[in-house]
């Protein structure tokens, strides 16, 4: 047990560094970090593969691939939780009532946008390759997310100020917590199709209602706790720890209920909704003479949540390596192209949904004419939130049939590598168009 866990250790280390130095390498061609991640993630995977061919290593019945595996499903769950929290420390409600309903309703039209073209475009294309509806619902809901860390990048980097900056900033900010219900309920339909229980006014209305309002509640209830909890304790490393208690007591609290069924049907209690709750409630119920408390809060965990991130994302990029290993190990010659007609597909679609949903919201709220035609560009990014989603469609057991998590993971991350590579550039020249980096930058 010993000589395990110092390889787990070993393991984690060796994963941790070559993250690190893969991000000096993407530097000299101007790529995102989560780029480097993913693709030092998909190297690792390959090495394993090819060692694991040749045997099990060392005297532990367990291979590399099995290994990875393992630590993504611990990894992703966890970093899933702080990811969500941090998107519900940006939902406040002095924010909305700053940028007001026509922000929001330009965010609600382009999430649902890439929902409705991929949800309909995937249907048609599950009906004629015979494949699981589940894949297209799950998938619908994935395109919502945006990845907010690859856009702010960009604006810091070339000092972009400007109306489009304005509107942008919040419009990434609301997008994910949208994406966060939109998934849960999205999951919920899917779940239908894959279930061998029978079809129930119980299992389509009231248990996805259950699943999702209890997330919302015990969220509520843990952010109310640590708001009070942080009354008793003062200093900034107590704080710390209160808040990385209470995100996992989150992640933990709904991985335990998910254990029980209604009418043979596991529950799906969402950490994301969770989580993001438990971010919000901190926020919006601390005092305004504690701001400056709540500040430094986020500031240092910011600072602790790095490592976790660099492992989450590398581990993300084998596990696309490894899902698709999977797959294509069946002997199935149909499943190459089949991923691929359902990456384009999903690729294509999601990127008009995004686009055209944030010009329709810009047209009717009158925003100028930079803005209308350059704000769907800056959305298609995607990184931390899409993977998290697309993983823990991997990790449920109901998602395992006939490889449909496999084949979702699989998707997710091919297209968040087509985003992070193609979606900075595209948000760049969007605020070159539009005026808003100076020309010295």
């Amino acid at each position: 047990m010993i000589f395990y866990c110092m390889n787990i250790a070993l393991f984690v280390g060796i994963l941790l560094l070559l993250g690190l130095i893969a991000t000096r390498a993407s530097r000299k061609i101007n790529l995102p970090n989560v780029t480097a991640f993913l693709v030092i993630g998909l190297l690792i995977a390959v090495v394993c593969i090819l060692v694991d061919r040749t045997g099990y290593i060392g005297s532990l019945n367990i291979t590399l691939t099995e290994e990875l595996t393992r630590l993504n499903t611990f990894v992703a769950s966890i970093a899933l939780g702080f990811i969500a929290l941090s998107i519900g420390e940006e939902f406040k409600f002095s924010k909305i009532k700053e940028y007001g309903s026509k922000v929001l309703l330009i965010t609600f039209l382009q999430a649902f946008g890439a929902v409705i073209l991929v949800d309909a475009g995937l249907l048609l294309v599950c009906y004629f390759a015979h494949l699981n509806y589940a894949i297209a619902f799950v998938l619908g809901a994935i395109a919502t997310a945006t990845a907010p860390a690859a856009t702010l990048m960009v604006i810091h980097q070339y000092k972009a100020k400007g109306p489009l900056v304005d509107i942008l900033l919040p419009v990434v900010a609301f997008d994910d917590a949208i994406g966060l219900m939109v998934f849960a309920l999205s999951t919920s339909i899917a779940k239908l199709f894959v279930t061998t229980a029978s079809i129930s006014v119980v299992s389509i209305l009231l248990i996805p209602l259950l699943e999702i309002v209890g997330s919302l509640l015990i969220g509520f209830i843990l952010g109310v706790l640590l708001h009070v909890t942080m009354k008793y304790f003062k200093s900034r490393n107590n704080h710390m720890i209160i808040v990385i208690a209470f995100t996992l007591l989150g992640v933990g609290t709904c991985a335990a209920l998910n254990t029980l069924k209604i009418n043979d049907q596991n529950l799906n209690f969402s950490s994301l909704l969770t989580c993001m709750v438990i971010g919000a409630v901190y926020v919006n119920f601390t005092k305004d003479e504690d701001k400056p408390i709540l500040t430094r809060d986020i500031e240092l965990m910011d600072r602790w949540t790095p490592f976790l991130f660099t492992l989450f994302f590398v581990l993300s990029g084998a596990h696309l390596v490894t899902s698709a290993y999977e797959i294509f190990s069946t002997g199935n010659s149909s499943s190459l192209i089949i991923i691929i007609i359902v990456f384009f597909t999903y690729l294509i679609l999601r990127s008009l949904g995004k686009y055209f949903g944030a010009f329709l919201g810009c047209k009717i709220t009158h925003r100028s004419k930079e803005i209308t035609h350059y704000l769907g560009f800056t959305l298609l990014p995607q990184a931390g939130v899409a993977i998290g989603m697309a993983n823990q469609i991997g990790d449920m057991e109901i998602f395992k049939t006939n490889n449909i998590g496999n084949m979702i993971v699989t998707v997710a991350l091919l297209a968040t590598l087509v985003y992070e590579l193609v979606g900075p550039l595209l948000t760049k020249y969007s605020l070159s168009k539009a005026g808003e980096i100076p020309e010295q930058e």
